[in-house]
């Protein structure tokens, strides 16, 4: 008898507490459902929520339980007068976390599936009306996070915010790019991995039109048709557009350079070879294959991808500047000397190629003195002296010119200073070495 009163007690207690939870329920729904909420319903509405989730037991009960949950933070900014912008731009600076964000994205999708499979369109739309009002925001917001170098945190807005409007494939295309930049990369390649299944493009066009009020041109975005009625009106001129490029090459570029990052060769060349086929022709993905080998090492691979490239660039200099530093780091000094002077030739301003080939020019000279302080003062070692020295006197004739030009492209690189004092020392050049030092 007493088990038997037990269970019937515990039964009792179940009921009880499920019609509070249904009552609770209710009045979470009475409250929502008001046009204006005021500070007294946002207080019991929370008292509520809290209370009522861990409660609930039936399928439904627990999707509006989390519903009412996840619009906490929208009921608090919707009580704020909009009028009191500076309060309610402090409440959205309090409601709003990544988190929250991330959280509401979760709870409306979860609502809006459970209402799409019985049937019962409840919050449907006003959950679409929701997230077109507080989209704009959330975008804001993420940019705000970026500006701030809060990238990871960027990243969790903008794929938040790509959940709760999966046909802006967009915002999960900048979700990895700033996934990226917070060097989150495993969270980048599933945004990415996400973006190839959909076979996402970027591809569009933009329309611009200038402003008659100040002359400005205004970029507005895909919308064409707002584009059309300012200028229709007569508020803007000069209709003109743009075509987006394909961000493709973007998306398996960046995935091949993730891949390298994490050490996995093979994964970021199978990436690269891949995005080939995908964007043949394309030489942005040529340039991050060669950076790619550079980066592995694979010296004759990406020497042979290069000659390939000058074949119809013969005079882009960084890719011949490149030869020359691969081929100095090989000790392979003629074919680097050839290379910088041919940099030189195609871009007479370029620094770098100086510097690079005064070092390589410079090389022999530690094997000089070297040499030099070994000798004795025999006969024979001062003939040999004698014999080094006019070869290093050729030697500094020769760097000279190139790094007098390093020093009138960069008077402030110290490196070079350095060089070109000693050059001139050995050299003799005393009128030389005051003008230098007068400089300092």
């Amino acid at each position: 008898m007493k088990i038997k009163h037990i269970v019937l007690a515990s039964t009792v207690l179940v009921s009880v507490s499920a019609f509070a939870q249904k009552d609770e329920l209710k009045t979470l729904k009475k409250i929502y459902g008001k046009e204006v909420i005021k500070g007294n319903d946002l207080v019991e509405y929370k008292g509520l929520v809290t209370k009522v989730e861990p409660l609930a037991t039936e399928e439904a009960d627990k999707v509006y339980a989390a519903f009412y949950k996840t619009m906490l933070p929208i009921l608090e900014v919707n009580a704020i007068d909009p009028t009191q912008t500076a309060q309610l731009q402090a409440t959205l600076a309090r409601v709003l976390s990544p988190k929250a964000v991330s959280s509401l994205a979760a709870g409306l999708n979860a609502t809006l599936d459970y209402e799409k499979k019985t049937g019962k369109k409840i919050y449907t739309d006003d959950i679409n009306e929701t997230i077109t009002s507080f989209k704009p925001q959330f975008i804001d917001y993420a940019l705000a996070l970026g500006r701030a170098d809060k990238n990871k945190e960027a990243a969790e807005v903008l794929y938040a915010i790509y959940q709760m409007d999966v046909k802006d494939q967009d915002m999960l295309f900048y979700a990895a790019s700033s996934a990226v930049n917070a060097q989150e990369y495993d969270k980048a390649l599933e945004y990415y991995a996400e973006l190839k299944k959909l076979n996402y493009t970027g591809e569009g066009k933009l329309y611009f039109a200038t402003n008659k009020a100040d002359n400005k041109e205004e970029n507005f975005g895909a919308n064409k048709s707002l584009r059309d009625i300012s200028v229709s009106t007569g508020s803007h001129t000069k209709p003109r557009e743009e075509k987006v490029p394909s961000k493709k090459p973007e998306i398996y570029k960046n995935i091949a350079l993730i891949y390298l990052q994490q050490g996995k060769n093979k994964e970021a060349v199978a990436a690269i070879q891949e995005a080939k086929t995908v964007s043949p022709g394309d030489k942005t993905l040529a340039s991050t294959e060669m950076e790619i080998y550079l980066k592995m090492n694979d010296f004759d691979t990406y020497t042979k991808l290069v000659n390939e490239a000058l074949a119809s660039e013969p005079n882009n200099v960084q890719l011949v500047y490149n030869l020359g530093a691969i081929s100095s780091k090989a000790n392979k000094t003629e074919d680097a000397e050839k290379y910088f002077k041919r940099a030189i030739e195609i871009d007479p301003n370029y620094i770098d190629a100086y510097l690079s080939l005064s070092a390589v020019l410079l090389k022999p000279d530690d094997k000089i003195v070297e040499e030099m302080n070994k000798l004795g003062t025999s006969d024979k070692d001062n003939k040999r002296y004698e014999v080094l020295k006019s070869q290093r006197q050729k030697l500094f004739n020769s760097v000279m010119p190139y790094l007098e030009k390093a020093h009138q492209l960069d008077p402030k690189n110290e490196d070079v200073k350095v060089n070109l004092k000693s050059v001139y020392n050995f050299l003799e050049l005393t009128d030389k070495v005051k003008a230098l030092k007068a400089e300092e």
